[in-house]
């Protein structure tokens, strides 16, 4: 990153956009190495939340008979109603573009709230079932009230909370390790769902772009879509109908690498060439099983499998620095 800065102030001083004595003053800055605290910072308050609200619920697992149920639901509450109250204060108010509070602990005060209400509504529906047998409905109050606060109060954090909930509606599980075991070859239906999930995400982008609504919400809408919709194409091309699906992970990936250019997101940049390369890898290997080449020739080409992977690392390699070269470019 250093050297994409220092090449990036370079081209100021050649392009004459910045004079000799300013280029001197901000390589003397840079020198000095100075280190800022606030990112760590935002990770220990984000890190206290979720130990503050794992710590409820275990220590409501562990004194479930001793405390009450009433008792343990009218302190969920009025902890929640508490951060709730203080955030609305403290909130600047609705708009389209990007807001935040004047002081950054109120973020995480109503991420708080929201985890609390998800716990709230959860236990709520387990021991009461107030829900009755709809279950579906325990999941969509806490999507509702995420998705409110989210944009209400312009967190990131409770957005993504809010799409989990969402996924987990349609029957999905989208954590980094349970996305993977999601049944899509056995449940056709719900491969479809996650498609059509995805495809919603990213038409919201697009519309949220369109009319200037919180569009720097945009990274995170899609790269839900992105790993959501690779991830079932990916499943799915070892059913009989993998053409279908190897069509549809193409579009996607094509689709994620131009947007990925648009918002100068590396991330979506890498996942896009992650999914698309498994996705080339698998529809070779179909294209080599249908063909009947010779027996002697499909062990030789084997041969040629550690030349190609490494093949393939250099040339990812070297389109992650196009990719930054050209976002630093642009940015200038």
């Amino acid at each position: 990153m250093k050297k994409f800065e220092e090449e990036a102030t370079k081209s100021l001083l050649e392009k004459e956009l910045i004079t000799p004595e300013q280029y001197n003053q901000v390589e003397a800055y840079r020198n000095l190495n100075l280190f800022s605290l606030h990112t760590e910072l935002k990770l220990f308050l984000y890190a206290s939340v979720l130990l503050f609200t794992s710590g409820i619920g275990i220590l409501i697992y562990q004194n479930i008979d001793s405390i009450g149920h009433i008792a343990i639901l009218a302190i969920l509450l009025l902890i929640t109603v508490f951060c709730f109250y203080f955030c609305s204060k403290n909130a600047i108010g609705f708009k389209k573009q990007q807001t935040q509070f004047e002081n950054p602990i109120f973020d995480y005060l109503i991420l708080a709230a929201v985890l609390l209400s998800c716990i709230f509504v959860g236990y709520l529906q387990f021991q009461y079932t107030v829900f009755g047998t709809h279950y579906g409905l325990a999941t969509v109050v806490p999507t509702v009230i995420a998705f409110f606060c989210a944009y209400y109060f312009d967190n990131k954090s409770i957005l993504s909370i809010a799409i989990t909930g969402l996924a987990a509606y349609i029957g999905l599980s989208v954590s980094p390790q349970s996305l993977l075991h999601n049944d899509f070859n056995e449940n056709n239906t719900l491969s479809y769902s996650a498609i059509s999930l995805g495809i919603s995400l990213v038409i919201w982008t697009i519309y949220s772009s369109n009319i200037d609504l919180k569009k720097h919400f945009s990274l995170v809408f899609l790269t839900f879509a992105l790993h959501i919709i690779s991830i079932a194409c990916i499943n799915n091309l070892f059913d009989s109908y993998w053409g279908i699906f190897i069509i549809l992970l193409a579009g996607s990936c094509y689709y994620f690498y131009r947007t990925s250019y648009l918002i100068k997101s590396v991330s979506l940049f890498v996942f896009t060439l992650i999914y698309a390369y498994i996705g080339l890898n698998i529809f070779l290997f179909k294209l080599l099983e249908f063909s009947n080449i010779d027996s002697e020739l499909f062990i030789s080409f084997f041969f040629l499998v550690p030349f190609y992977f490494i093949g393939s690392i250099i040339y990812f390699i070297r389109l992650i620095k196009q990719f930054n070269k050209k976002a630093s470019h642009d940015t200038i």
